[in-house]
């Protein structure tokens, strides 16, 4: 063959020989003699190829055409439907495609459609041609070539299972394992078909991050069955977006399977300490106090409820208030707690505070309850088991006094949590019940909540520590 003819059998544009052979001589009369009918050929070859990605994660909507490789993942089922004033059904088939970049669907029309239900599988690497547009999953290709390729690799492994950081919008399919974190109620909303559909919210862990998970009609009873600290397996999940961040949903095909071997959780949070206003950042840290819940009414009658606690962890500390059904979770001084997505607002004497709503995730990783947590999740800042702010103290939890003798007397240490009503010497607590006289000279605040620990001498608290 010739090289014209040799450039053409090279081109992935559906344009015949003839016409291809027409618009290079155009192309060479245009040029006025500075390129040959070769160079003519290579010209136009360009612009019929254009659009090629080197990656699926390269694909916008904004593209007029592209063109990709993509691994099947999934073939779905052809449906049948009926075109308004034409008398002969269409038909459109679904196909889930990967590469190392991401996951990306593509629609089959009709005879290309029925075709590829019968022909295509799973695993297969596929040539696509098509137009890009935004769909209900993140953007879609409108195929209109699909070819399979033979000599192409794409090194995905479709069988294995998912981490939380690989999961892309629009992938199926998903089976991934992870350890909850925190749940919410049901919900139920009504369909457009009349029916009641029911949905309930996981948060999920596992080494490499967290991920919300959407728990639709009867898989939404899992949300009051599963409890914190247990690792599960999800299977045939599938991934959407909302609000610009990944979730994944479990329907009707998917389970859940309850694991006996724990999935590991490291929360990765910001220092308390480098907080700042109106930012949504994820926590961690000791619980220092932990207030009574408070019920309240809403402007539109019904009530709510609210509870404070105050975390600190080595760099300070922050009061983060505890919203709807997360103040009903069991916590208290001395226990590890992980707050993720809490909003930094500004609280009391300009202090900041963080606000822990229904978006938000609360999770006690060293808490009351033996089996939260465990071996599957631990804080780094504490991994050696200490705390910010703690002293040294006896086998027995007391702490020891000298008496006139020059003998050592064993005292019974408290714990005294309340609002500073009086700051100096001595600092005056008002606990709910009663106020208490405390000696210490930690530097504390008018308005400030801080739970002192000690023994009480006559009328006087005695603070050995002050968070």
């Amino acid at each position: 063959m010739g090289a014209i003819e040799d450039i053409y059998a090279d081109l992935e544009a559906d344009v015949s020989e003839e016409e291809f052979r027409e618009a290079v001589e155009a192309k060479v009369e245009q040029m006025g003699g500075l390129a040959d009918e070769e160079t003519a050929a290579m010209l136009i070859a360009h612009d019929l190829d254009g659009g090629e990605v080197d990656t699926i994660a390269d694909i916008e909507a904004g593209l007029e055409e592209v063109k990709f490789l993509g691994k099947i993942v999934s073939v779905g089922e052809l449906k049948t439907f009926e075109r308004d004033g034409d008398d002969e059904d269409g038909h459109v088939l679904n196909l889930e495609l990967a590469d190392e970049s991401g996951t990306i669907r593509a629609a089959l029309w009709d005879d290309d459609a029925v075709a590829a239900e019968e022909e295509l599988e799973r695993g297969q690497v596929m040539r696509i041609k098509g137009r890009p547009k935004d769909g209900y999953n993140g953007v879609e290709v409108n195929a209109d070539r699909v070819e399979p390729d033979e000599e192409a690799d794409i090194d995905i492994d479709l069988d294995g299972e998912s981490t939380i950081d690989s999961l892309t919008l629009g992938q199926s399919d998903v089976n991934l394992r992870g350890v909850v974190l925190d749940s919410d109620s049901i919900r139920t909303f009504d369909r457009d078909d009349g029916t009641e559909g029911r949905v309930s919210n996981l948060a999920l862990g596992d080494e490499t991050g967290r991920v919300r998970v959407t728990l639709w009609d009867d898989k939404a009873d899992l949300a009051d069955e599963l409890d914190a600290g247990q690792s599960i397996e999800i299977i045939d999940g599938y991934v959407r977006e909302r609000d610009g961040s990944l979730e994944l949903h479990v329907g009707e095909r998917s389970e859940i399977d309850e694991l006996d071997e724990a999935v590991e959780f490291v929360p990765d949070a910001t220092d308390i300490g480098s907080l700042e206003l109106d930012e949504t950042a994820d926590i961690a840290g000791v619980v220092r106090s932990a207030d009574p819940k408070r019920t309240f009414d809403r402007d539109d009658g019904s009530e709510g409820q609210v509870r404070n606690i105050r975390v600190q962890d080595q760099t300070g500390d922050i009061r983060v208030a505890l919203w709807g059904d997360k103040a009903d979770i069991d916590l208290g001084p001395g226990d590890e707690v992980f707050c993720a997505d809490v909003e930094i607002q500004e609280g009391w004497q300009d202090d900041l505070e963080a606000s822990a709503g229904w978006q938000s995730t609360v999770t006690v990783v060293d808490g009351a309850e033996p089996d939260r947590g465990g071996d599957s999740a631990g804080l780094d800042q504490f991994a050696d088991g200490s705390s910010p702010a703690s002293s040294d103290s006896d086998s027995d939890g007391g702490s020891s006094s000298s008496d006139s003798d020059g003998g050592a007397t064993e005292v019974e240490e408290e714990t005294v949590t309340g609002t500073v009503v009086q700051p100096g010497d001595p600092v005056i607590l008002d606990t709910g019940e009663e106020t208490v006289h405390v000696e210490t000279d930690a530097d504390v605040h008018l308005g400030q909540e801080v739970t002192v620990r000690g023994h009480t001498d006559e009328d006087r608290f005695i603070a050995d520590d002050v968070f």
